[in-house]
């Protein structure tokens, strides 16, 4: 998820946009410290293609509903800027320092304040389903995962969208503190068919998290085409959001923490974990 937080200076329609929401975001931090407002999210979803000023404004437009509708944190899907139809399109869109998929979140005075690099690349040959695709031939994979931040709607642990099939890296960002997962995604229609709600909704049970999904739908050109369905799921793992699998468009959702912490008190999972030595006794 190439996230367009290193892109402000170059894109002010969707700079404008993003210091409107950080305005909004704000004052809602302000209300919610004198009363028991809930701080509100909105997990969008768009089809991006090779045109990057149009997914830009796209992107734009998404922030401004979200805005409108009271979010204080926006989540925008993988590939955001574009999606090539081919390699050497996809190399020939890239600009500098974008060889890898990354997602990126924003410290409200606008600056880039972490950044979180794709670490299992999707590489799958699934013949029978007519899927075909090797992320590895245009991607550099990340070293490693990055704390949980600190945001106005709780703490933010980043994964993208193939991390969500590795358990162990949910598992690590919700001990180091993570509220709320991201999985910004570009999910296959067969593989978002079989798979994509049943994943999300297991992270969010096994970490006791809220999981925010945004996703890619329909069309980005005649060689590919995304499941859509971008999610929101709740840390009992009931979904409480879904965009559905054919328009662009948003889901606003309210972040109740106090839901997280009766869940984690009434079923306390992590106190019941062994340590690591009887889950690798089998090594």
């Amino acid at each position: 998820m190439r996230l367009f937080a290193a892109l402000i200076p170059s894109r002010p329609s969707l700079a404008a946009a993003l210091c409107a929401l950080r305005s909004r975001a704000e004052r809602a931090h302000t209300r919610m410290s004198s009363s028991s407002s809930l701080p509100v999210a909105a997990v969008c979803q768009m089809t991006a293609t090779p045109d990057k000023e149009a997914n830009f404004s796209a992107g734009s437009r998404l922030v401004e509903q979200a805005k409108e509708g009271g979010a204080c944190m926006v989540f925008l899907p993988e590939g955001l800027d574009y999606i090539g139809s081919s390699r050497d399109e996809t190399l020939h869109l890239s600009e500098s320092l974008e060889v890898t998929l990354s997602a990126a979140t924003l410290t409200w005075p606008g600056e880039l304040v972490s950044v979180y690099r794709k670490a299992h690349l999707f590489d799958v040959e699934l013949t029978s389903k007519g899927v075909s695709l090797k992320e590895s031939a245009f991607t550099i994979p990340g070293p490693r995962l990055v704390p949980p931040v600190q945001t106005p709607i709780g703490k933010v642990g980043l994964g993208v969208c193939y991390d969500l099939r590795f358990p162990e890296l949910s598992s690590a960002l919700q001990r180091h503190g993570a509220e709320i997962l991201t999985y910004p995604s570009a999910f296959t229609v067969a593989t978002g068919t079989a798979h994509w709600e049943v994943l999300l909704r297991a992270r969010a049970i096994e970490t006791q998290c809220f999981v925010l999904a945004a996703a890619q739908v329909g069309a980005h050109h005649a060689k590919r085409t995304s499941f859509g369905h971008a999610l929101a799921v709740d840390p009992w793992g009931e979904v409480i959001g879904d965009c559905g699998g054919s328009d662009a468009g948003l889901t606003l959702v309210q972040i109740d923490l106090q839901r997280l912490r009766d869940v984690r008190r009434d079923m306390p999972v992590q106190r019941h974990r062994r340590d690591d030595r009887f889950y690798c006794s089998l090594d």
